[in-house]
C-alpha cells in the first residue's frame, strides 16, 4: 500500500525532493548520512537556508513565517527533507517554544523572538526536566520568586539536549508553592548568559556530549520575560509536548534508516552468491518493520489532519510510543547485520570495516533515550489509556 498523490501535490515533492538535494550542502547531508553529530554551524546554516525558503517553520501562523499547506503537504515536506539527509530545523526553535510564543506569548515577545527564532539567530534549549521530575514534570523544585519587575530564579535542570549551544532556555518554573503542583508553574524565558546560569555536560553511554545539567543560582529575569500568565504555564506545556510527540515519531528518518539496513545485507555474503537480505528470517524482518512503520506514517496523517486550532490531537501519545519502538527496532536490526564488526566502534576511519558497522552499536545505544524522552513510554500508555481509551 503506497499513499496516492495527486497531480498537485506530486509536483510539490518534486520540488521539495528537488530544493533539498540542491540546495542544502553535501558535506552537511553526508554527516547525517553517516551518522555523524553536526556542528552547531551546521545546523545554523541548513535552518537558515530552509527559512530563507519559507520551508524551516511550516507549522506556524502564516504572519510568522508559516504555510497554509494541508497536512499531506506538510507530510511530504518532513518524509522528503528526511529522504535527503537533511538536518531537520531544530526542535526546540520550530516544535517547540515557536508555536507556544506564537499561541500564548505578548505581541512583544512575538516581535522580539519569533523571527530570530525561525531562523536560528537564537539557539533554544529545552529548560524542563530536573533530578526528581522528569515524566512526574509537575513536581518540578525550580523556584522564581518575583522581585519588583524581575523574578529570582534558583534550581537546576537536567537533560538539556544540546544545552551546550543554547542561546536561551524556556523554562518551566515554581511561581506558586501553595497550590496544587500543576497549578503554580509559570514559563521563563531566560539568557543562557545571565550571571548565574550554568551549564554542566553530561557524558551518556554511546560516550558523546549531548545533554547537560543547567543550573540557576540566583538568575534574575526581567518579568516581561514571562510567556503567558503567571501559574498557567502547565497548559502551555502540555501544548508544547504535544508537538513534540507528533514529532518524534519520525517516520521518514526511520524508513530511511531501514532503507540503509537493506542496502547493508544485500552486501553480506552468506555463501553460495546469497546475501543476508535473502535469507527468510532477515527479510520477514525487514517486511514486518517495514508494515508498521506505514501504519505509523497513516496514523501521523491522521494525527496531524484533526489537530484543531493548532492544539495536538491525543493520538500524538500513539506516535510517540509507537515512533519511539520502531527506531529502536531499526537500530537493533543494525546491530544485528553489522554481527561482530558492531562492537569495533572505537576503530578510526583507517579501520577496514565499513563505516555503518562501527556507528551501530554507538547508534543503538544512543536511541535507548527514544522510548524516555517526551514522555517516557511508560507515561504514554497512561496518556492512551485516559485520554484515548477512557479507561
Amino acid at each position: 500500500m503506497q499513499l496516492a498523490l495527486s497531480a498537485e501535490d506530486a509536483e510539490f515533492r518534486d520540488q521539495m525532493r528537488e530544493f533539498f538535494t540542491t540546495k542544502i550542502p553535501q558535506e552537511i547531508r553526508d554527516a547525517v548520512a553517516e551518522r555523524r553529530e553536526l556542528t552547531r554551524e551546521q545546523f545554523v546554516e541548513s535552518m537558515q537556508i530552509l527559512n530563507a525558503a519559507g520551508l524551516a517553520v511550516p507549522n506556524w501562523p502564516v504572519e510568522w513565517g508559516g504555510q497554509d499547506w494541508s497536512p499531506l503537504r506538510r507530510h511530504i515536506w518532513h518524509e522528503e527533507m528526511q529522504r535527503a539527509f537533511v538536518p531537520q530545523p531544530l526542535a526546540f526553535n520550530a516544535s517547540m517554544i515557536g508555536p507556544v510564543i506564537a499561541a500564548f506569548g505578548s505581541q512583544e515577545l512575538k516581535e522580539r523572538f519569533l523571527a530570530k527564532t525561525a531562523n536560528l539567530d537564537i539557539w533554544w534549549s529545552q529548560g524542563f526536566s530536573e533530578p526528581d521530575a522528569g515524566s512526574d514534570l509537575a513536581s518540578l523544585k525550580t523556584r522564581a520568586v518575583r522581585d519588583g519587575d524581575e523574578y529570582v530564579v534558583n534550581g537546576q535542570k537536567t537533560w538539556t539536549t544540546l544545552g551546550q549551544y543554547g542561546d536561551w532556555i524556556f523554562t518551566l518554573v515554581r511561581t506558586n508553592p501553595e497550590v496544587k503542583k500543576q497549578a503554580g508553574i509559570s514559563m521563563l524565558l531566560i539568557d543562557m548568559t545571565s550571571p548565574g546560569v550554568e551549564v554542566r555536560p553530561i557524558e551518556l553511554i554511546d560516550g558523546g556530549h549531548e545533554v547537560n545539567e543547567v543550573w540557576f543560582t540566583d538568575v534574575r529575569v526581567p518579568v516581561e520575560n514571562l510567556v503567558g500568565e503567571e501559574d498557567r504555564a502547565w497548559d502551555y506545556a502540555k501544548f508544547l509536548l504535544g508537538n513534540e510527540r507528533v514529532g518524534v515519531a519520525p517516520v521518514g528518518a526511520t524508513k530511511r534508516a531501514l532503507a540503509q539496513a537493506k542496502e547493508w545485507a544485500a552486501t553480506i555474503s552468506t555463501g553460495e552468491g546469497t546475501t543476508l537480505l535473502d535469507d527468510p528470517l532477515v527479510s520477514t524482518r525487514i517486511v514486518e518493520l517495514e508494515n508498521e512503520l506505514l501504519a505509523l506514517e497513516l496514523t501521523a496523517l491522521r494525527v496531524v489532519a484533526h489537530s484543531a486550532d493548532g492544539k495536538p490531537h491525543p493520538a500524538s501519545s500513539v506516535l510517540k510510543l509507537k515512533g519511539s519502538e520502531l527506531q529502536q527496532a531499526v537500530t537493533e536490526l543494525t546491530v544485528d547485520l553489522a554481527g561482530p564488526a558492531s562492537i569495533a566502534s572505537g576503530a578510526g576511519d583507517d579501520s577496514d570495516l565499513p563505516w555503518w558497522t562501527r556507528r551501530a552499536t554507538p547508534t543503538y545505544l544512543n536511541f535507548r533515550k527514544a522510548s524516555i524522552y517526551g514522555g517516557s513510554n511508560e507515561v504514554q500508555r497512561q496518556i492512551i489509556a485516559r485520554t484515548i481509551l477512557g479507561l
